[in-house]
């Protein structure tokens, strides 16, 4: 079975920094690529940043310049450093990772549990 650990979430002033952990276990043959995703109350689920097992990053305009994501195959773990941080950033973030079971198999779509990221004075 294939999981996703989440860790780094938290209460944060305006202007703060968090750091977001995500952790892939389990038995799969390959993640073609990990990402993170948010979803404000009311709102929908939206990209944050994602990034491919070569390390191309892909973020969205409202973090941009803000955010950094990277990645370490080796241990199945990226991170989202996320700085300057602004009261509408706050939301449920989730860890997704696109896997592979088998090689034999299409990769299909993960999910963490998700983390709190509240940014509030």
């Amino acid at each position: 079975q294939v999981q996703l650990v989440e860790s780094g979430g938290g209460l944060v002033q305006p202007g703060g920094s968090l750091r977001l952990s995500c952790a892939a276990s389990g038995s799969f043959f390959s993640i073609t690529a990990m990402g993170w995703y948010r979803q404000a109350p009311g709102k929908q689920r939206e990209l944050v940043a994602t990034i491919t097992s070569g390390g191309a990053t892909n973020y969205a305009d409202s973090v941009k310049g803000r955010c950094t994501m990277s990645r370490d195959n080796a241990k199945n773990t990226v991170v989202l450093q996320m700085n300057s941080l602004k009261p509408e950033d706050t939301a449920v973030y989730y860890c997704n990772a696109r896997i592979k079971p088998k090689v034999w198999l299409p990769a299909y779509d993960y999910w963490g549990q998700g983390t709190q990221v509240t940014v509030s004075s």
